[in-house]
């Protein structure tokens, strides 16, 4: 088990970033959260088996169709308890 933490930049936002990273992430078994940030990336933290949390952080180079992704930054970070994957308004 372990949790990262993943930093999205490029137009990510008002794209359905967040929503289409919650589905691939309850898709893949992983739990945490994504949110936007006022400097205009998301931020996610995604926590599960390295497996999926790789396909994870595959998947948001690329992210939904509308977005542009120009970076990706990730950071391992302590694990937490958490049962589910949500969206932080």
């Amino acid at each position: 088990m372990k949790r990262v933490r993943i930093t999205i930049s490029g137009q990510v936002q008002g794209v359905w970033y967040r929503k289409n990273a919650q589905a691939k992430a309850q898709e893949l078994g992983l739990n945490g959260w994504v949110k936007n940030t006022s400097n205009g990336h998301v931020l996610a933290e995604a926590q599960g088996e390295n497996a999926a949390l790789q396909q994870f952080i595959t998947w948001c180079y690329q992210g939904p169709e509308a977005a542009i992704v120009t970076g990706v930054e990730t950071e391992n970070i302590a694990t937490e308890e958490c049962f589910s994957f949500d969206i932080h308004r």
